[in-house]
Formats: structure tokens, sequence, C-alpha cells
């Protein structure tokens, strides 16, 4: 008489799959395995690939079985797939739990467990949940669903500073946290813009738009200004670079005056290095006013810096921390 051979104990599958890929994008891997297995199981009745699963002709069973149950459905070499919920509600949790016991038990012959990512997250996939979690503070915050443009344009100016003084500090997770300032900023005022109303007709003035339109714009034109990475054109230095970029904008803009666009309220500095910029690149010779005072003496030293490829707002600053540090010196010595 001779011993009979151990059953076969089958494996279990676990098939997960990313909330920011639209339902029904699978991989190759994961349809084979949905078509093979023996049965598939999801606790979740709602579960957004289950539409998808069963007009591929899947058989889905809506169950939430226990780890020992589980066990006994993949007696006989079995191939159980189970669809984790996509409430988190902490089934999966206790499911996986339970298999963790049964295994450290030493007592049950446990079948194969294995983890299948249907789906991964593609770069820049965490943005869809930001713009996600912005639609429902804009929903439900009563300080954040009465904000305006108007009156979140001065945050924006604010955050634009402190990753600027981010960057000069060198600060890596200060530069990651200040990052995500500004984004929010620029979601913040798309979530809001689509609740413009829509324009008359006849009327200047867009509708409401939304952050897909803001990512499509800035696509668009840099793709239109780059024809040396996405056209026929080619750049093979800096130099060529810019100069690509400055006769699509001259095209684009169509400006009466190498001024146009520079906006005003821009720190002084700035102000001044980017007219001054915009003067030598059209090849103009303005010579700087010749009135007396403080801010002619400014004006003379941007122009100065501009033509010396130096940010003047940034040398200043960086001036500015050295003093401060002195000063701080001063107060310990005097403590």
């Amino acid at each position: 008489m001779t011993d009979e051979a151990p059953a076969t104990p089958g494996r279990i599958v676990l098939l997960t799959a990313s909330h920011r890929v639209a339902p029904g994008l699978l991989s190759w891997p994961a349809w084979q395995l949905l078509r093979a297995a023996d049965a598939v199981l999801c606790a979740d009745p709602g579960h957004p690939q289950l539409p998808y699963l069963r007009e591929a002709g899947v058989t889905v069973e809506q169950a939430a079985p226990t780890a020992q149950e589980l066990v006994d459905a993949c007696a006989g070499g079995r191939t159980v797939v189970v669809i984790p919920s996509s409430e988190g509600d902490g089934t999966d949790a206790r499911l996986t739990d339970g298999l963790a016991r049964l295994a450290g038990s030493g007592r049950v012959r446990m079948p194969d467990l294995e983890l299948l990512p249907g789906s991964y997250d593609l770069p820049g996939a965490r943005l869809l949940d930001l713009v996600q979690v912005m639609d429902r503070i804009r929903v439900e915050c009563p300080w954040s669903s009465t904000r305006t443009h108007q009156g979140l344009a001065k945050y924006a100016i604010e955050e634009a500073y402190e990753l600027v003084e981010a960057i000069e500090e060198g600060d890596a997770d200060e530069l990651r946290e200040e990052l995500g300032d500004v984004l929010l900023q620029v979601v913040f005022h798309a979530r809001i813009a689509e609740e413009r109303p829509a324009a008359e007709e006849g009327e200047e003035d867009a509708g409401p738009f939304s952050i897909d339109d803001v990512a499509g714009t800035i696509v668009e034109k840099l793709m239109h200004r780059h024809p040396h990475v996405f056209g026929d054109e080619t750049a093979e230095t800096p130099e060529d670079v810019k100069a690509h970029w400055l006769r699509m904008k001259a095209v684009e803009k169509q400006r009466d005056s190498v001024t146009d666009g520079v906006p005003l309220g821009q720190p002084g500095l700035a102000l001044a290095a980017k007219l001054a910029g915009r003067t030598r690149t059209a090849g103009l010779d303005v010579p700087l006013p010749k009135a007396e005072g403080v801010g002619y003496e400014l004006l003379a030293l941007a122009v100065r810096a501009e033509e010396a490829g130096v940010d003047p707002e940034a040398a200043l600053r960086a001036a500015a921390r050295v003093y401060r540090d002195a000063i701080r010196t001063a107060e310990g010595h005097a403590g």
C-alpha cells in the first residue's frame, strides 16, 4: 500500500489596482489571471472594477470569506483571486491578519500567497489626489469655500517668496514643502475658476476653466516654444534655446513695446533688471536717467548687475543674510 500524496494547497492571489488609474485598465498578467482563476472574490459590491470584469466575461462572486474559508476554497490546487475592497473598511486587513495567524500556527498547510499589482501609478498620479482633496475642501471647508482669486492673491506672493528662500537655503525638505504650497495655490485658483459663470455671447471674458485646462495650456505652450525638442528645429547651446524662446514669444504676443508684459508690481530690483534685460535683448541703447537719488542709484546698480549676469534680488538677499547673521552675533555679544 502506497502513501497518498498530500493534496496540493493551491494559491491565493490578492489583485490590487491603483485608484488613480481608470477602472478596467489592468495589466495583461492581471487579465490572464482573472480569466484562468477558479474563483474571483470581492466583498465590495460597488467596486469600480466590477462592471469591467463582468463585461469581459469574468465571473466575480460577492463574498468576504474568513482566512480559514479562503484556505479551504483553495483545496485541490485551486487558484482563488481576491479583489481588495475599495472602501478601506478594514476587511482586507482582517483577512490578511487571519492568513498570517494561520500560517504562523504551523497546523495548516497554507496555499501559496501572492500579491499581483494589476495597475501602477503613473508619474504625477498623486496630483490627482491633490485635485480630489481640493474639490472636497472647496465644498466642505467654511474658510476655503468662500475664498476668491483676489483674496488668495497675497498668499501666492508669500508662498513664492518662501520657495525662493528654501532654494537659497539649500534645505531639500523645506524645498519639497514649499513647492507643495506653491502647487496648492495653482490648484486652488483653478478650482475657483471652475465656478466662474459661463461667458455670454459676445463677451471677451472667458467662462469657467479647470486644472486640466491650465495644464493643457502650459503643455501646448511648452511644446510650441521647444521646436528643437518637439519639432524639426535644432538647438545645440542654451543660447540657441533662448533665441528660439524669444522668437516664439514675439510671434505669440505681438507686443508694441519691449516693456509690454513686464509686471510693474514685482520687487524694484527685479523690475529694473527685467527692463534692462528686455532693452539689451532688443539691441536698444537707452541711457539711464541722470536724476539723483537713491532710487536712481539702485536702478544703475540693477542694470549693472543684469549686464554682468547677476540677479540683483538674489545678490541683495545674500548680502542681507550676512547682515542678519552679523546682527545676531552682535546681539549675542550684547547679551
